[in-house]
C-alpha cells in the first residue's frame, strides 16, 4: 500500500487550475461588457444633465422674484446716489483746497501790506513828530510877544498842543502875552488833557 503513487490527483489539480483561469476570463469579459454599457449609459445621462443645465441657465431661469428684484433695484439706486454724493463731496473738497490755497496767498499779501503800512505810518509819525518839534522850537525861539500874537489867532486845541511841548518858562512868557479869555481856554485844555488817564 505504501509503495503506490497517486498520479490521478495531479490530473485533477491541472483541471482545476484550467477551470479557474477560464472562469476568471469569462468573469473579466462580462465585467468589460457591463463596464462598456455602463459607460455609455453614464455618458447619455451626463449629456442630458448638461442639456438640463443649459436650459436652466437661460435668462428666464435667472430672473429673481419680484420682491428680490425690487430690493436689488433699490440697492442699485442707493449705490448710484452714494456714488453721486461721493463725487459731489470730492468736488467740494477740491474747491475747498483751492479756496484754502487762495486764502493763504491773500493772507500773505495782507501781512506784507500791513508791514508796509506800519513802516509808512512809522515814517509818517516820525516825520510829523520831527515837524512838530521843529515848529515848537521856532515858536520857542520867537519873542514871547510875537509868539503870543500868533497863539491868539490859533485854535485853542492847537495852541495848547504847542504850549504843552514847550519849556515851561517860555510857555509862561507866551501865556502872559495872550488875552485873558484865550489864556483861560488854553489853560483849561492843558489841565484837562490828562484828566481821563487812569490813575491806578
Amino acid at each position: 500500500m505504501f509503495g503506490l503513487k497517486r498520479k490521478p490527483r495531479k490530473k485533477r489539480s491541472r483541471t482545476r487550475g484550467t477551470l479557474f483561469i477560464i472562469s476568471c476570463l469569462l468573469i473579466g469579459s462580462a465585467l468589460l461588457r457591463i463596464g462598456d454599457d455602463a459607460g455609455r449609459a453614464l455618458a447619455k445621462v451626463g449629456e442630458s444633465d448638461r442639456s438640463d443645465l443649459v436650459t436652466d441657465a437661460s435668462p428666464q431661469a435667472c430672473e429673481p422674484e419680484p420682491d428680490v428684484a425690487a430690493m436689488l433695484e433699490a440697492f442699485k439706486q442707493r449705490e448710484d446716489r452714494v456714488a453721486l454724493r461721493e463725487q459731489q463731496v470730492a468736488d467740494r473738497m477740491r474747491a475747498l483746497q483751492i479756496a484754502d490755497t487762495e486764502v493763504t496767498r491773500k493772507l500773505g499779501q495782507l501781512q506784507e501790506a500791513e508791514e508796509a503800512l506800519r513802516a509808512t505810518l512809522a515814517l509818517a509819525d516820525t516825520a510829523a513828530e520831527d515837524d512838530l518839534s521843529r515848529l515848537t522850537a521856532v515858536y520857542q525861539n520867537m519873542k514871547p510877544k510875537d509868539a503870543a500874537i500868533l497863539f491868539e489867532e490859533m485854535d485853542p486845541q492847537f495852541a495848547a498842543g504847542f504850549l504843552g511841548r514847550m519849556d515851561p518858562a517860555v510857555a509862561a512868557g507866551i501865556m502872559a502875552g495872550l488875552s485873558p479869555q484865550a489864556a483861560y481856554t488854553i489853560s483849561v485844555i492843558l489841565a484837562g488833557r490828562n484828566a481821563n488817564v487812569p490813575t491806578e
